[in-house]
Protein backbone atom coordinates (compact mmCIF):
# COMPACT_ATOMS: atom_id res chain seq x y z
CA UNK A 1 0.00 0.00 0.00
CA UNK A 2 2.42 2.32 1.08
CA UNK A 3 4.76 1.63 -2.04
CA UNK A 4 1.29 2.18 -4.80
CA UNK A 5 0.67 5.74 -2.30
CA UNK A 6 4.42 6.28 -3.81
CA UNK A 7 4.20 5.63 -6.95
CA UNK A 8 0.94 7.55 -7.13
CA UNK A 9 2.47 10.92 -5.21
CA UNK A 10 5.57 10.58 -8.11
CA UNK A 11 2.87 10.28 -10.71
CA UNK A 12 0.92 13.79 -9.79
CA UNK A 13 4.04 15.28 -9.50
CA UNK A 14 5.09 14.10 -12.66
CA UNK A 15 1.19 15.30 -14.08
CA UNK A 16 2.13 19.02 -12.83
CA UNK A 17 5.37 19.44 -14.50
CA UNK A 18 3.23 18.07 -17.70
CA UNK A 19 0.59 20.82 -17.24
CA UNK A 20 -2.33 19.04 -15.84
CA UNK A 21 -3.89 20.63 -13.53
CA UNK A 22 -7.50 20.78 -11.37
CA UNK A 23 -7.44 24.31 -11.29
CA UNK A 24 -9.74 27.27 -13.09
CA UNK A 25 -7.09 29.38 -13.95
CA UNK A 26 -5.06 29.59 -17.05
CA UNK A 27 -1.47 29.11 -16.50
CA UNK A 28 -1.62 29.21 -13.15
CA UNK A 29 2.09 28.65 -10.81
CA UNK A 30 2.94 24.84 -10.93
CA UNK A 31 2.57 23.08 -7.92
CA UNK A 32 4.79 20.00 -6.90
CA UNK A 33 0.90 17.89 -7.30
CA UNK A 34 -1.82 18.53 -10.04
CA UNK A 35 -4.52 18.26 -7.79
CA UNK A 36 -5.66 20.10 -4.67
CA UNK A 37 -7.74 22.86 -6.16
CA UNK A 38 -11.19 21.06 -7.32
CA UNK A 39 -10.15 17.36 -6.76
CA UNK A 40 -8.06 14.96 -4.36
CA UNK A 41 -7.46 11.40 -4.78
CA UNK A 42 -9.58 8.86 -2.23
CA UNK A 43 -10.48 5.94 -2.03
CA UNK A 44 -14.48 4.52 -2.01
CA UNK A 45 -14.57 0.58 -1.42
CA UNK A 46 -18.02 0.15 -1.84
CA UNK A 47 -17.90 2.68 -4.73
CA UNK A 48 -15.24 1.56 -7.22
CA UNK A 49 -11.97 2.16 -5.09
CA UNK A 50 -9.66 5.00 -5.82
CA UNK A 51 -11.04 7.46 -7.19
CA UNK A 52 -11.38 11.60 -7.13
CA UNK A 53 -12.92 13.00 -4.37
CA UNK A 54 -14.08 17.11 -4.81
CA UNK A 55 -11.59 18.84 -2.87
CA UNK A 56 -14.00 22.30 -2.14
CA UNK A 57 -17.99 22.28 -3.12
CA UNK A 58 -18.18 22.06 -6.74
CA UNK A 59 -20.48 23.23 -9.32
CA UNK A 60 -22.66 20.95 -12.11
CA UNK A 61 -20.81 21.97 -14.93
CA UNK A 62 -17.30 23.55 -13.91
CA UNK A 63 -13.95 22.81 -15.25
CA UNK A 64 -12.19 19.99 -13.14
CA UNK A 65 -9.21 18.94 -14.60
CA UNK A 66 -7.48 19.97 -17.85
CA UNK A 67 -4.74 17.77 -19.52
CA UNK A 68 -2.88 19.05 -22.23
CA UNK A 69 -2.26 17.50 -25.34
CA UNK A 70 1.61 16.77 -24.42
CA UNK A 71 0.30 14.79 -21.64
CA UNK A 72 -1.93 12.25 -23.89
CA UNK A 73 -0.59 9.23 -24.85
CA UNK A 74 -1.46 8.57 -28.26
CA UNK A 75 -0.29 6.89 -31.18
CA UNK A 76 0.56 10.03 -32.94
CA UNK A 77 2.94 11.55 -30.21
CA UNK A 78 4.56 7.72 -29.49
CA UNK A 79 4.83 7.67 -33.81
CA UNK A 80 6.87 11.10 -33.63
CA UNK A 81 9.00 10.42 -31.01
CA UNK A 82 9.99 7.29 -32.04
CA UNK A 83 11.68 6.31 -35.46
CA UNK A 84 11.93 2.82 -35.29
CA UNK A 85 8.69 2.64 -33.64
CA UNK A 86 7.08 5.02 -36.74
CA UNK A 87 8.98 2.82 -39.10
CA UNK A 88 7.65 -0.87 -38.32
CA UNK A 89 4.31 0.57 -37.78
CA UNK A 90 4.37 2.09 -40.99
CA UNK A 91 4.89 -1.60 -42.31
CA UNK A 92 2.24 -2.74 -40.59
CA UNK A 93 -0.84 -0.57 -41.65
CA UNK A 94 -3.31 -3.12 -41.97
CA UNK A 95 -3.93 -3.21 -37.78
CA UNK A 96 -6.60 -1.26 -37.11
CA UNK A 97 -5.85 1.95 -34.70
CA UNK A 98 -6.32 -0.22 -31.37
CA UNK A 99 -3.92 -2.34 -32.01
CA UNK A 100 -1.27 -0.11 -32.91
CA UNK A 101 -1.81 1.76 -29.80
CA UNK A 102 -1.91 -1.43 -28.13
CA UNK A 103 1.51 -2.37 -29.71
CA UNK A 104 2.55 1.00 -28.94
CA UNK A 105 1.62 0.82 -25.03
CA UNK A 106 3.69 -2.69 -24.82
CA UNK A 107 6.69 -1.22 -26.58
CA UNK A 108 6.90 1.72 -23.62
CA UNK A 109 6.37 -0.70 -21.37
CA UNK A 110 9.50 -2.56 -22.60
CA UNK A 111 11.55 0.29 -22.31
CA UNK A 112 11.29 0.09 -18.42
CA UNK A 113 12.86 2.84 -16.42
CA UNK A 114 13.96 4.55 -20.13
CA UNK A 115 10.04 5.24 -21.37
CA UNK A 116 8.88 9.18 -20.93
CA UNK A 117 5.64 7.29 -19.65
CA UNK A 118 7.40 5.13 -16.76
CA UNK A 119 5.63 7.32 -14.17
CA UNK A 120 2.24 6.91 -15.50
CA UNK A 121 2.95 3.03 -16.79
CA UNK A 122 3.98 2.16 -13.48
CA UNK A 123 0.09 3.18 -12.01
CA UNK A 124 -1.69 1.35 -14.44
CA UNK A 125 -3.66 -1.73 -13.00
CA UNK A 126 -1.55 -5.18 -13.20
CA UNK A 127 -5.04 -6.94 -14.08
CA UNK A 128 -8.04 -6.89 -15.68
CA UNK A 129 -11.67 -8.53 -15.43
CA UNK A 130 -12.97 -7.50 -18.86
CA UNK A 131 -15.15 -10.50 -20.51
CA UNK A 132 -11.94 -11.17 -22.73
CA UNK A 133 -10.13 -12.32 -19.40
CA UNK A 134 -13.09 -15.17 -18.25
CA UNK A 135 -11.53 -18.32 -18.75
CA UNK A 136 -14.07 -21.33 -19.64
CA UNK A 137 -15.38 -21.72 -15.53
CA UNK A 138 -16.03 -18.31 -15.29
CA UNK A 139 -17.87 -18.20 -18.80
CA UNK A 140 -20.27 -21.03 -17.88
CA UNK A 141 -20.63 -19.15 -14.38
CA UNK A 142 -22.54 -16.04 -16.45
CA UNK A 143 -25.15 -18.92 -17.68
CA UNK A 144 -27.01 -16.82 -19.97
CA UNK A 145 -26.52 -18.00 -23.73
CA UNK A 146 -26.00 -14.04 -24.86
CA UNK A 147 -23.69 -13.40 -21.97
CA UNK A 148 -21.41 -16.76 -22.76
CA UNK A 149 -21.57 -15.81 -26.48
CA UNK A 150 -20.46 -12.38 -25.68
CA UNK A 151 -17.78 -14.15 -23.62
CA UNK A 152 -16.28 -16.08 -26.48
CA UNK A 153 -16.32 -13.99 -29.18
CA UNK A 154 -14.56 -11.24 -26.91
CA UNK A 155 -11.93 -13.87 -26.17
CA UNK A 156 -11.77 -15.16 -30.11
CA UNK A 157 -11.58 -11.21 -31.13
CA UNK A 158 -8.59 -11.21 -28.82
CA UNK A 159 -6.71 -13.96 -30.02
CA UNK A 160 -6.98 -13.12 -33.78
CA UNK A 161 -5.76 -9.19 -32.86
CA UNK A 162 -2.91 -10.92 -31.29
CA UNK A 163 -2.13 -12.86 -33.96
CA UNK A 164 -2.49 -10.23 -36.90
CA UNK A 165 -0.10 -8.17 -34.41
CA UNK A 166 2.24 -10.75 -33.68
CA UNK A 167 4.70 -9.84 -36.25
CA UNK A 168 5.29 -5.90 -36.02
CA UNK A 169 6.29 -6.88 -31.82
CA UNK A 170 8.73 -9.51 -33.39
CA UNK A 171 10.02 -6.67 -35.50
CA UNK A 172 10.42 -4.34 -32.49
CA UNK A 173 11.87 -6.94 -30.68
CA UNK A 174 10.09 -6.97 -27.31
CA UNK A 175 11.08 -9.43 -24.54
CA UNK A 176 9.29 -12.61 -24.60
CA UNK A 177 7.06 -11.78 -22.02
CA UNK A 178 5.39 -8.61 -23.94
CA UNK A 179 4.71 -10.86 -27.01
CA UNK A 180 2.45 -13.35 -24.91
CA UNK A 181 -1.41 -13.17 -25.31
CA UNK A 182 -1.48 -12.56 -21.64
CA UNK A 183 0.34 -9.81 -21.93
CA UNK A 184 -1.85 -8.73 -25.00
CA UNK A 185 -4.44 -8.85 -23.01
CA UNK A 186 -3.62 -6.74 -20.19
CA UNK A 187 -2.80 -3.82 -23.05
CA UNK A 188 -5.67 -4.49 -24.84
CA UNK A 189 -7.96 -4.34 -21.66
CA UNK A 190 -6.06 -0.88 -20.80
CA UNK A 191 -6.93 0.31 -24.05
CA UNK A 192 -10.24 -0.95 -24.03
CA UNK A 193 -11.21 -0.04 -20.30
CA UNK A 194 -9.22 3.53 -20.03
CA UNK A 195 -8.85 5.45 -23.45
CA UNK A 196 -10.91 8.28 -24.10
CA UNK A 197 -12.04 9.87 -27.50
CA UNK A 198 -9.86 11.75 -29.56
CA UNK A 199 -11.41 12.98 -32.99
CA UNK A 200 -7.77 12.44 -34.82
CA UNK A 201 -7.49 8.79 -33.91
CA UNK A 202 -10.08 5.99 -33.28
CA UNK A 203 -8.27 3.94 -31.13
CA UNK A 204 -8.69 7.46 -28.30
CA UNK A 205 -5.72 8.04 -26.06
CA UNK A 206 -4.54 7.43 -22.58
CA UNK A 207 -5.24 10.22 -20.50
CA UNK A 208 -3.40 10.53 -17.37
CA UNK A 209 -4.83 11.42 -14.16
CA UNK A 210 -8.19 11.72 -16.20
CA UNK A 211 -8.35 7.95 -16.16
CA UNK A 212 -8.59 8.32 -12.31
CA UNK A 213 -12.12 9.14 -12.47
CA UNK A 214 -15.00 6.20 -12.12
CA UNK A 215 -18.25 5.38 -13.79
CA UNK A 216 -21.45 7.03 -13.44
CA UNK A 217 -24.36 5.63 -15.28
CA UNK A 218 -25.93 8.75 -17.61
CA UNK A 219 -29.78 8.47 -16.23
CA UNK A 220 -32.77 7.71 -18.34
CA UNK A 221 -33.73 11.97 -17.87
CA UNK A 222 -30.15 12.82 -18.93
CA UNK A 223 -30.13 11.43 -22.45
CA UNK A 224 -33.57 11.85 -23.72
CA UNK A 225 -32.35 14.97 -25.60
CA UNK A 226 -29.56 13.26 -27.03
CA UNK A 227 -29.06 12.32 -30.64
CA UNK A 228 -27.30 8.47 -31.36
CA UNK A 229 -24.50 10.74 -32.80
CA UNK A 230 -23.85 12.32 -29.46
CA UNK A 231 -23.57 9.01 -27.50
CA UNK A 232 -20.26 7.57 -30.16
CA UNK A 233 -18.02 9.92 -28.26
CA UNK A 234 -17.06 12.71 -25.50
CA UNK A 235 -19.67 15.34 -25.65
CA UNK A 236 -19.25 18.82 -26.52
CA UNK A 237 -18.68 20.91 -23.36
CA UNK A 238 -17.44 24.43 -23.10
CA UNK A 239 -14.12 26.13 -23.42
CA UNK A 240 -11.64 27.64 -21.29
CA UNK A 241 -12.04 31.75 -21.65
CA UNK A 242 -9.85 33.00 -24.26
CA UNK A 243 -8.07 36.25 -23.45
CA UNK A 244 -7.22 37.21 -19.48
CA UNK A 245 -5.29 34.47 -18.48
CA UNK A 246 -6.43 35.22 -14.40
CA UNK A 247 -9.91 34.78 -15.47
CA UNK A 248 -11.74 31.61 -14.08
CA UNK A 249 -14.45 30.48 -16.21
CA UNK A 250 -17.71 31.93 -16.10
CA UNK A 251 -20.57 29.70 -15.51
CA UNK A 252 -22.95 31.95 -18.48
CA UNK A 253 -20.59 30.31 -20.99
CA UNK A 254 -21.34 26.96 -20.29
CA UNK A 255 -24.99 27.03 -18.78
CA UNK A 256 -26.17 25.54 -22.49
CA UNK A 257 -24.23 22.12 -21.89
CA UNK A 258 -25.16 21.44 -19.26
CA UNK A 259 -27.81 18.48 -20.45
CA UNK A 260 -25.24 16.55 -22.24
CA UNK A 261 -24.35 13.23 -21.50
CA UNK A 262 -20.84 13.13 -20.71
CA UNK A 263 -18.92 15.10 -19.12
CA UNK A 264 -15.55 15.63 -20.88
CA UNK A 265 -13.93 16.43 -24.44
CA UNK A 266 -10.99 17.38 -26.39
CA UNK A 267 -10.57 21.20 -26.68
CA UNK A 268 -9.04 22.47 -29.48
CA UNK A 269 -8.97 25.95 -29.07
CA UNK A 270 -7.03 25.21 -25.62
CA UNK A 271 -5.16 22.32 -27.08
CA UNK A 272 -6.57 20.53 -23.77
CA UNK A 273 -8.87 17.43 -22.46
CA UNK A 274 -11.03 19.44 -19.94
CA UNK A 275 -13.09 17.44 -17.58
CA UNK A 276 -16.39 19.03 -16.00
CA UNK A 277 -18.84 18.27 -13.44
CA UNK A 278 -21.58 16.22 -14.22
CA UNK A 279 -23.15 17.35 -10.79
CA UNK A 280 -22.96 19.40 -7.89
CA UNK A 281 -20.54 17.77 -5.03
CA UNK A 282 -20.04 19.02 -1.88
CA UNK A 283 -16.29 18.59 -0.18
CA UNK A 284 -15.23 14.81 0.25
CA UNK A 285 -17.91 13.73 -2.10
CA UNK A 286 -17.00 11.15 -5.18
CA UNK A 287 -16.55 13.09 -8.57
CA UNK A 288 -18.18 10.68 -11.26
CA UNK A 289 -17.79 10.32 -15.05
CA UNK A 290 -19.77 9.11 -17.29
CA UNK A 291 -18.24 7.10 -20.10
CA UNK A 292 -21.51 6.72 -22.55
CA UNK A 293 -24.59 4.43 -22.16
CA UNK A 294 -24.06 0.89 -21.17
CA UNK A 295 -25.70 -2.29 -20.44
CA UNK A 296 -24.02 -4.39 -17.55
CA UNK A 297 -22.87 -7.25 -19.97
CA UNK A 298 -21.18 -4.27 -21.72
CA UNK A 299 -19.81 -2.38 -18.78
CA UNK A 300 -18.48 -6.20 -17.69
CA UNK A 301 -17.19 -6.20 -21.89
CA UNK A 302 -15.42 -2.89 -21.97
CA UNK A 303 -14.56 -1.77 -18.45
CA UNK A 304 -14.77 -5.16 -16.30
CA UNK A 305 -17.09 -4.11 -13.81
CA UNK A 306 -20.78 -3.57 -12.99
CA UNK A 307 -23.18 -1.48 -11.42
CA UNK A 308 -25.97 -3.18 -8.90
CA UNK A 309 -28.59 0.13 -10.19
CA UNK A 310 -27.93 0.88 -13.80
CA UNK A 311 -30.53 2.42 -15.41
CA UNK A 312 -29.33 1.57 -18.84
CA UNK A 313 -29.40 -2.12 -18.25
CA UNK A 314 -31.91 -3.97 -19.91
CA UNK A 315 -33.04 -7.93 -20.95
CA UNK A 316 -34.47 -9.00 -24.44
CA UNK A 317 -36.87 -11.24 -24.76
CA UNK A 318 -36.92 -13.92 -27.43
CA UNK A 319 -39.82 -13.04 -29.75
CA UNK A 320 -41.54 -15.39 -32.19
CA UNK A 321 -40.71 -14.12 -35.78
CA UNK A 322 -43.94 -12.94 -36.76
CA UNK A 323 -43.88 -10.75 -33.77
CA UNK A 324 -41.09 -8.54 -35.18
CA UNK A 325 -42.71 -8.42 -38.34
CA UNK A 326 -45.96 -6.71 -37.16
CA UNK A 327 -44.33 -3.89 -36.66
CA UNK A 328 -41.70 -1.75 -37.25
CA UNK A 329 -40.06 -1.17 -34.07
CA UNK A 330 -35.69 -2.29 -34.44
CA UNK A 331 -35.72 -5.17 -32.38
CA UNK A 332 -32.91 -3.97 -30.25
CA UNK A 333 -35.71 -1.03 -29.19
CA UNK A 334 -37.68 -4.29 -27.31
CA UNK A 335 -36.37 -5.35 -24.16
CA UNK A 336 -37.07 -5.42 -20.55
CA UNK A 337 -36.11 -2.45 -18.53
CA UNK A 338 -33.80 -3.21 -15.57
CA UNK A 339 -36.63 -1.91 -12.93
CA UNK A 340 -38.51 -4.99 -14.65
CA UNK A 341 -40.53 -2.88 -16.89
CA UNK A 342 -41.27 -3.83 -20.60
CA UNK A 343 -40.02 -1.25 -23.20
CA UNK A 344 -42.61 0.81 -25.29
CA UNK A 345 -41.73 -0.84 -28.35
CA UNK A 346 -42.20 -4.57 -26.73
CA UNK A 347 -45.77 -3.80 -25.48
CA UNK A 348 -46.57 -2.18 -28.80
CA UNK A 349 -45.19 -5.27 -30.31
CA UNK A 350 -47.12 -7.70 -27.74
CA UNK A 351 -50.17 -5.60 -28.02
CA UNK A 352 -50.50 -6.06 -32.18
CA UNK A 353 -49.37 -9.47 -32.01
CA UNK A 354 -52.14 -10.47 -29.96
CA UNK A 355 -54.48 -8.89 -31.91
CA UNK A 356 -56.44 -10.97 -34.64
CA UNK A 357 -54.90 -10.56 -38.02
CA UNK A 358 -57.46 -8.43 -39.76
CA UNK A 359 -57.79 -6.09 -37.11
CA UNK A 360 -54.37 -5.33 -36.62
CA UNK A 361 -54.59 -2.38 -39.18
CA UNK A 362 -57.36 -0.97 -37.51
CA UNK A 363 -55.72 -0.81 -34.03
CA UNK A 364 -52.39 -0.22 -35.37
CA UNK A 365 -52.32 3.53 -34.26
CA UNK A 366 -53.20 3.08 -31.13
CA UNK A 367 -50.56 0.44 -30.72
CA UNK A 368 -48.03 2.55 -31.63
CA UNK A 369 -48.95 5.39 -30.00
CA UNK A 370 -48.59 3.63 -26.65
CA UNK A 371 -52.52 2.81 -25.59
CA UNK A 372 -53.84 -0.28 -24.06
CA UNK A 373 -56.01 -1.83 -27.09
CA UNK A 374 -58.70 -3.77 -24.74
CA UNK A 375 -58.79 -5.58 -21.55
CA UNK A 376 -58.44 -8.84 -22.64
CA UNK A 377 -55.74 -8.02 -25.29
CA UNK A 378 -53.49 -6.81 -22.16
CA UNK A 379 -54.51 -9.58 -19.70
CA UNK A 380 -52.74 -11.65 -23.05
CA UNK A 381 -49.90 -9.23 -23.21
CA UNK A 382 -49.24 -9.67 -19.59
CA UNK A 383 -49.92 -13.79 -19.17
CA UNK A 384 -47.58 -14.20 -22.63
CA UNK A 385 -44.50 -11.94 -20.99
CA UNK A 386 -45.14 -13.13 -17.37
CA UNK A 387 -44.91 -16.72 -18.36
CA UNK A 388 -41.98 -16.27 -21.07
CA UNK A 389 -40.11 -14.30 -17.72
CA UNK A 390 -40.62 -17.24 -16.05
CA UNK A 391 -39.56 -19.87 -18.69
CA UNK A 392 -36.23 -18.05 -18.96
CA UNK A 393 -35.63 -18.28 -15.03
CA UNK A 394 -36.40 -21.97 -14.72
CA UNK A 395 -34.66 -22.61 -17.75
CA UNK A 396 -31.26 -21.69 -15.40
CA UNK A 397 -29.15 -23.68 -13.86
CA UNK A 398 -30.00 -21.32 -9.96
CA UNK A 399 -32.07 -19.16 -8.96
CA UNK A 400 -31.88 -15.73 -7.58
CA UNK A 401 -31.68 -16.98 -3.82
CA UNK A 402 -29.10 -19.57 -4.66
CA UNK A 403 -26.86 -16.76 -6.26
CA UNK A 404 -27.40 -14.36 -3.33
CA UNK A 405 -26.30 -17.15 -1.17
CA UNK A 406 -23.43 -18.07 -3.61
CA UNK A 407 -21.73 -14.56 -3.23
CA UNK A 408 -21.68 -15.06 0.57
CA UNK A 409 -20.12 -18.35 0.15
CA UNK A 410 -17.20 -16.67 -2.13
CA UNK A 411 -17.01 -13.68 0.56
CA UNK A 412 -16.34 -16.70 3.16
CA UNK A 413 -13.56 -18.55 0.82
CA UNK A 414 -11.91 -15.37 0.65
CA UNK A 415 -11.77 -15.07 4.74
CA UNK A 416 -11.33 -19.22 5.10
CA UNK A 417 -8.08 -19.81 7.11
CA UNK A 418 -7.99 -23.63 7.80
CA UNK A 419 -9.04 -26.72 5.93
CA UNK A 420 -12.13 -27.05 8.65
CA UNK A 421 -13.95 -23.96 8.00
CA UNK A 422 -13.50 -24.88 3.94
CA UNK A 423 -15.36 -28.39 4.47
CA UNK A 424 -18.36 -25.92 6.62
CA UNK A 425 -18.22 -23.75 3.34
CA UNK A 426 -18.59 -26.87 1.07
CA UNK A 427 -21.13 -28.84 2.75
CA UNK A 428 -23.53 -25.87 3.11
CA UNK A 429 -23.03 -24.56 -0.47
CA UNK A 430 -21.21 -27.75 -2.64
CA UNK A 431 -21.82 -27.91 -6.56
CA UNK A 432 -20.64 -24.39 -7.85
CA UNK A 433 -17.92 -23.81 -5.04
CA UNK A 434 -16.50 -27.79 -5.22
CA UNK A 435 -16.46 -26.91 -8.92
CA UNK A 436 -14.83 -24.09 -8.54
CA UNK A 437 -12.01 -25.48 -6.02
CA UNK A 438 -11.62 -28.46 -7.86
CA UNK A 439 -10.96 -26.57 -11.05
CA UNK A 440 -8.29 -24.10 -9.09
CA UNK A 441 -6.35 -26.86 -7.14
CA UNK A 442 -7.77 -25.29 -3.61
CA UNK A 443 -6.48 -26.61 -1.13
CA UNK A 444 -5.30 -26.76 2.22
CA UNK A 445 -0.92 -26.80 2.03
CA UNK A 446 1.15 -27.70 4.58
CA UNK A 447 1.14 -24.45 6.31
CA UNK A 448 -0.22 -25.07 9.52
CA UNK A 449 -3.33 -26.32 7.87
CA UNK A 450 -3.50 -22.66 6.62
CA UNK A 451 -5.19 -22.27 3.45
CA UNK A 452 -3.43 -20.87 0.36
CA UNK A 453 -5.37 -19.11 -2.62
CA UNK A 454 -2.77 -18.40 -5.39
CA UNK A 455 -3.62 -14.92 -7.28
CA UNK A 456 -4.12 -17.10 -10.06
CA UNK A 457 -6.94 -18.25 -8.17
CA UNK A 458 -8.13 -14.71 -6.35
CA UNK A 459 -8.36 -13.22 -9.88
CA UNK A 460 -10.26 -15.99 -10.92
CA UNK A 461 -12.75 -15.87 -8.00
CA UNK A 462 -12.93 -12.14 -8.58
CA UNK A 463 -14.31 -12.75 -12.15
CA UNK A 464 -16.59 -15.67 -11.27
CA UNK A 465 -17.94 -13.46 -8.11
CA UNK A 466 -19.27 -10.48 -11.46
CA UNK A 467 -20.39 -13.36 -13.71
CA UNK A 468 -22.17 -14.37 -10.53
CA UNK A 469 -23.53 -10.60 -10.04
CA UNK A 470 -24.50 -10.13 -13.46
CA UNK A 471 -26.73 -13.40 -13.69
CA UNK A 472 -28.44 -12.06 -10.61
CA UNK A 473 -29.10 -8.90 -11.62
CA UNK A 474 -30.50 -10.31 -15.17
CA UNK A 475 -32.49 -12.71 -13.00
CA UNK A 476 -34.10 -10.04 -10.59
CA UNK A 477 -35.35 -7.96 -13.50
CA UNK A 478 -37.18 -11.38 -15.14
CA UNK A 479 -38.82 -11.36 -11.79
CA UNK A 480 -39.66 -7.70 -11.66
CA UNK A 481 -41.10 -7.92 -15.25
CA UNK A 482 -43.26 -11.11 -13.61
CA UNK A 483 -44.43 -8.35 -10.68
CA UNK A 484 -44.93 -5.71 -12.59
CA UNK A 485 -47.83 -7.95 -15.15
CA UNK A 486 -49.10 -9.22 -12.51
CA UNK A 487 -49.71 -5.65 -10.91
CA UNK A 488 -50.66 -4.55 -14.08
CA UNK A 489 -53.43 -6.99 -14.61
CA UNK A 490 -54.57 -6.43 -11.04
CA UNK A 491 -55.24 -3.08 -11.74
CA UNK A 492 -56.94 -3.51 -14.57
CA UNK A 493 -61.16 -3.12 -14.84
CA UNK A 494 -62.71 -6.13 -12.56
CA UNK A 495 -64.19 -7.42 -15.41
CA UNK A 496 -62.41 -10.45 -17.14
CA UNK A 497 -59.48 -10.31 -15.09
CA UNK A 498 -58.72 -13.35 -13.00
CA UNK A 499 -58.32 -13.20 -9.18
CA UNK A 500 -55.06 -13.07 -7.81
CA UNK A 501 -53.27 -11.85 -11.23
CA UNK A 502 -51.89 -13.94 -13.98
CA UNK A 503 -52.23 -17.61 -13.71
Amino acid sequence: MEEEDESLEKLLKWAAEMGITDSTIQNHSRSRNCLGHSLTVSHFPEAGGRGLAAARDLTKGELILRVPKTALFTTECLLKSDQKLSLAVNRHLFLSPSQILIVCLLYEVGKGKSSWWYTYLMLLPRCYEILATFGPFEKQALQVDDAIWAAEKAVSKAESEWKQAIKLMEELKLKPQLLSFKAWLWASATVSSRTMHISWDEAGCLCPVGDLFNYAAPGEGEESNIGIEDVEGWMPAPCLPKGDTTDVLDSEKFNAHLHRLTDGRFEEDVNSYCFYARNNYKRGEQVLLSYGTYTNLELLEHYGFLLNENPNDKVFISLEPGMYSCCSWPRESQYVDQNGKPSFSLLSALRLWMTPVNQRRSVGHLAYSGHQLSVDNEISVMKWLSNNCLGMLNSLPTSKEEDALLLCAIDKIQDIYTAMELKKVLSDFGGEVCTFLENYDVQCRQRGAKLSLSRKTKLSMQRWKLAIQWRLRYKKTLADCISYCDYTVNCLPNDNVPTGGIK
